[in-house]
Formats: C-alpha cells, sequence, structure tokens
C-alpha cells in the first residue's frame, strides 16, 4: 500500500532540523565510548600531551595487558556473572508470581496489594533499616546480600502485571477447566508467551547488577566477593596507581612498561563493559516490544 508523505517546504525544514539534532544527539552519546576506547589503545605521550579524541594515537596494548593479567579482574568476573545470573533469575520467578496474582481476576487483595507495591516505589526503608535486617537475616558478607534483598521490584511487577493483562484471560478459563492448577498455567502457559517482556526485565537486571557497587561496598567485606564494578570503582575513582604509590611510581610505570595510568583506567573500563555488549544482540529483537507491550495500559 502506497503511503503519501507530507512534502512541504515546512516538512522538510522539520525534517532536516531533526535529523541534525539526533545526529548531534547521537554524536553526544558516542563520543564518551570512541574516546574510552581511544585512550585506552594509545601510547603514553599523546595520553600525556591530551591530544587523543576520537581515535587512538598509536598502538598501545599494554593497559589490557595490564588489565587482563590482574587475577582479581578475573574473580571479580566470574562473582558478577554469578550476582547477574542468580538475581535476574530471582527477579523473573518471584516478579512473575506476584504479578500473576495481581492480575487475575476475582482475588479479592487485588487492589490493595498493588497500591501498596506502588508506594514502594516512591517511599524506601532506608539505609539503616535496611541493614540492619540484612544484618539480623544474616546476609552480610554472602553472594545472597547481591542478589535476595532487592529481588522484587514494584516497577517490574506493575511491568509484569500490565504484560500478563494484555493476554487473553480466556487461556487461563480453559486451562482451570482442564483442571490445571495456577502454578501450572503460570510456568506452562503465561510465561511461554512473555518471552518480550521476561527478556526486557532480564536486561534491566544484568545491567543494573554490572552497574552495581554500592551494596557491595555496604554489605562484603571480603575482597574476593567483589563484583567488577568495586575493582572498576578502585581502578578508575580512586586512582589506586597514585594512592598505593607515587608520582615517582606512575612515571617509571610509563617510562618502562608504556603504561599511562589512563590506559589501565580506561582499559578497565571498556573490559567492563564488554559483556553487556555481547549479550544485548541476543535478547534486542524482544525487547522494543517488550517494552511497548508492557506500557500500554495499566
Amino acid at each position: 500500500m502506497n503511503r503519501k508523505y507530507n512534502t512541504s517546504v515546512g516538512s522538510k525544514i522539520f525534517d532536516c532540523i531533526n535529523c541534525l539534532f539526533m545526529i548531534i544527539i547521537v554524536i553526544i552519546m558516542i563520543y564518551p565510548l570512541l574516546h574510552v576506547i581511544a585512550v585506552s589503545f594509545s601510547e603514553p605521550r599523546f595520553i600525556e600531551l591530551g591530544t587523543v579524541s576520537f581515535f587512538p594515537k598509536g598502538i598501545n596494548t599494554a593497559g589490557y595487558m595490564y588489565i587482563l593479567s590482574d587475577i582479581s579482574i578475573w574473580r571479580a568476573y566470574l562473582m558478577t556473572i554469578t550476582y547477574a545470573v542468580l538475581k535476574t533469575l530471582f527477579v523473573l520467578l518471584f516478579t512473575s508470581c506476584v504479578a500473576y496474582s495481581l492480575s487475575t481476576e476475582g482475588f479479592i487483595f487485588k487492589k490493595p496489594l498493588t497500591i501498596l507495591i506502588t508506594i514502594t516505589m516512591f517511599f524506601k526503608g532506608g539505609l539503616i533499616p535496611t541493614y540492619t535486617i540484612i544484618s539480623s537475616l544474616g546476609l552480610l558478607d554472602t553472594i545472597w546480600v547481591m542478589t535476595l534483598p532487592t529481588c522484587i521490584s514494584a516497577f517490574y511487577v506493575i511491568v509484569f502485571r500490565t504484560f500478563f493483562k494484555q493476554l487473553p484471560y480466556s487461556l487461563r478459563e480453559a486451562a482451570h477447566i482442564d483442571g490445571a492448577s495456577d502454578i501450572k498455567i503460570l510456568f506452562g502457559i503465561i510465561l511461554p508467551l512473555s518471552k518480550p517482556i521476561l527478556s526486557t526485565i532480564a536486561l534491566f537486571t544484568i545491567v543494573e547488577v554490572w552497574n552495581s557497587w554500592f551494596e557491595a561496598l555496604i554489605y562484603l567485606q571480603q575482597q574476593w566477593r567483589n563484583p567488577l564494578q568495586m575493582i572498576l570503582r578502585r581502578i578508575v575513582i580512586l586512582d589506586d596507581l597514585f594512592q598505593m604509590g607515587t608520582a615517582k611510581d606512575a612515571q617509571n610505570l610509563m617510562n618502562n612498561f608504556k603504561i599511562h595510568p589512563q590506559n589501565i583506567q580506561m582499559a578497565a573500563v571498556v573490559v567492563a563493559m564488554v559483556p553487556v555488549y555481547i549479550v544485548y544482540p541476543f535478547i534486542q529483537k524482544y525487547f522494543t516490544k517488550g517494552i511497548m507491550i508492557g506500557s500500554l495500559k495499566g
């Protein structure tokens, strides 16, 4: 079917301005990423002069060799993947169960529970009470403190509930007539039809865990349990090269190993970003659909 497009002068001017605006936004968004990659591969003398922008000057992989030879990076990778997998499974399991109950017709507590859950989106319990509860439950300095306390999100519950309400309720009624329980309906019918929203929430959760460091700073004591972002924070924000040594040590590092401190910092950032960029293409086809369907109606 042929579509007629507005070809007036005003429309063309608007399209040009809109395209120019979007190009500027894209450049603003992409520049920091390109700059980080460029600095990570550039030679120390160009970094010291501050002449690196979009493209690396000289090819220097010493920063990556330095980062990848550090055993703490690989240990943090393993812990972060563990936290991401566990929390994603918990979020999808518990959130979908709560949302299924709230989307069930005839559930008398549906409305008050929905209101209570929504309130928690705006009012938090506070850091000290949360720490006290976690401590009393014996979760401090365990892998569970990074996964269980926040495994149910009010926002995700609302999104799941909205998506479940889009599905024909006759599917549940037919399954009940056939003698299926609610658990069998949820895991056998509803969730297989909810791949878009499952993939979307999984991506949100993975990115959230991958960027998380504050919980580890507060609740974890043993260094080997720290996630990757704690290592990255120590390298980039606290600047370990200067905190642990002296300016002379940093200069020796530049002269003897051809590594600038920013080589190491930016290489660590790139190494931390890689897994998210690897995961995203596999669930991209569900992402937009899940966002749109999950936000159609409340």
